[in-house]
């Protein structure tokens, strides 16, 4: 894997910081208004799709559709859950951990040439 193959991945590491916070961040803020925080969402949005996009349309020179889509998902997750831990203060259990690592392997068979 050459350099330049990393950087739709990196790319869609920040956009998906990105869309976190769009779609959960303001649970850690329960009292602030619905129009505020769609608001604030549709915001943060508009910087995660000027990244993501991109980074959809480079990385296809290196990876079908299909392999984009699902390092999207393990990104999803990875992030997700430090999100929730660190931000949201949740605790993660050992049925998400077995659940990701399922999710996980199924990735992995995602990107076998068989």
């Amino acid at each position: 894997m050459n350099l330049t193959m990393l950087y739709p991945i990196l790319m869609l590491v920040v956009s998906n910081v990105f869309m976190t916070f769009a779609w959960y961040g303001h649970l850690a803020y329960p009292n602030r208004p619905l129009w505020m925080v769609v608001l604030v969402s549709w915001l943060i949005a508009f910087f995660e799709y000027c990244i993501a996009v991109p980074a959809n349309r480079w990385g296809h020179a290196f990876y079908s559709a299909i392999e984009l889509k699902t390092i999207q998902e393990v990104v999803t997750l990875v992030v997700f859950g430090l999100f929730s831990f660190f931000w949201l203060k949740e605790a993660i259990g050992w049925n998400h951990v077995l659940g990701f690592a399922f999710i996980a392997l199924g990735a992995f068979l995602v990107f076998q040439k068989w």
